[in-house]
């Protein structure tokens, strides 16, 4: 009996070192079909601006929605000629969450449509913003928030982020509530944000045997790689059921991809990302070509003239040349094998996708 306690403990302390999976919640890598966010649309003024707002000259649209407003206030400046530069045009957008309910506060972002240098210190007037149907779903106004900014002098000039663009937290105020409502015909499907069909066969089994545990019912089929349907328990409402639903832990899968970014020199390589053993070598060529010109002056008392003679020389220098080895089945392994060539992030690039040409790289390359 000793003996199997102290096996059991020595189990247990192994299983506590052993590291954990990467397992995550089914709410966090799916949603309930139908339920989903909702894209909403205005257009605006934003006033206050010290100076940096758009050119009426060169927006008119500006000046023609800025006369519409005072007319509506009862200030005619129909003869006026407006010059300031107070005042910028702007479309305001926001994302709608489902089951908002009216009186909800959402976020807002502001974006210049004219010659505005700065949305810095302006404020949103009372804006409407409609949806795809053309109603009308929420009003916004507020203090722009600007993270960026720009200055500049009369040789000089600074720029930072994008002073033209900007954000009002809770800024706008839902006015007309969008019809979600859970499916309670008993039947829902949730649908994967990445598709793959390991990851929607353990959500099916991972709720089949909640479920059947639970209720002694099996709810969950896989129907696709971004589709599960699930048919809920009798006498249980569907919200009750997605709240258990969504807290049961799976662990999603994905196919083997290499993500890589040439502009900016970003490289991202999956887990199951794998290299059959290929031999890689990686050099460059310097060619460096300099130009020294010299002038020639004839003695002194002589017929001649100056002239300039030039003087080229050029050194070729080539770079590294050397073979390694790159392989592995592990993530570990085959950035092991490509430091030690010691290539920068553009050679990298180069590499892999020479190494896909070749047939050694067992994974899908999206460039971006």
């Amino acid at each position: 009996m000793r003996f199997l306690f102290a096996c059991a403990l020595a189990l247990a302390a192994l299983l506590a070192l052993a590291p954990a999976q990467a397992a995550v919640r089914i709410k966090d890598i799916s949603s309930v079909k139908g339920v989903r966010d909702n894209q909403l649309i205005g257009y605006g003024l934003v006033v206050g601006l010290q100076g940096t707002g758009d050119t009426l000259q060169n927006a008119p649209f500006t000046g023609q929605s800025l006369q519409a407003m005072m007319d509506r206030m009862g200030v005619n400046v129909r003869s006026a000629n407006l010059r300031t530069r107070n005042v910028a045009a702007v479309m305001v957008t926001a994302d709608l969450p489902p089951f908002a309910a009216r009186g909800a506060r959402v976020d807002v972002t502001v974006s210049s449509m004219g010659d505005a240098t700065s949305l810095m210190g302006g404020t949103l007037l009372l804006t409407t913003m409609s949806g795809a149907d053309g109603k009308i779903y929420a009003v916004s106004q507020g203090a722009v928030s600007v993270t960026g900014f720009a200055t500049q002098g009369q040789a000089e000039s600074l720029t930072q982020g994008v002073p033209t663009a900007g954000h009002i937290s809770n800024g706008a105020t839902v006015e007309r509530e969008i019809v979600s409502r859970m499916p309670d015909e008993g039947v829902m499907n949730l649908e994967l944000r990445n598709p793959d069909f390991a990851t929607a066969v353990r959500i099916a089994d991972a709720i089949n045997a909640y479920s059947w545990a639970r209720y002694r019912h099996h709810a969950a089929v896989a129907q696709s790689p971004n589709s599960v349907a699930l048919s809920r328990p009798l006498r249980v409402s569907p919200t009750h059921f997605i709240a258990e639903v969504g807290e049961l832990m799976v662990e999603p899968d994905a196919p083997a991809r290499v993500v890589i970014d040439s502009r900016t020199g970003t490289v991202v390589i999956g887990l199951d990302v794998q290299i059959s053993p290929v031999a890689v070598t990686q050099g460059t060529l310097t060619v460096r070509v300099t130009e020294t010109p010299q002038a020639s002056q004839p003695n002194p008392f002589a017929r001649g003239r100056t002239v300039v003679t030039p003087q080229t020389q050029i050194n070729a220098e080539e770079g590294g040349g050397w073979v390694a080895v790159i392989g592995g089945r592990s993530l570990k392994g085959l950035v092991h094998g490509l430091n030690r060539i010691g290539a920068k992030p553009p050679t990298i690039i180069a590499i892999l996708q020479s190494i896909k040409a070749a047939g050694a790289l067992q994974a899908e390359i999206i460039a971006q």
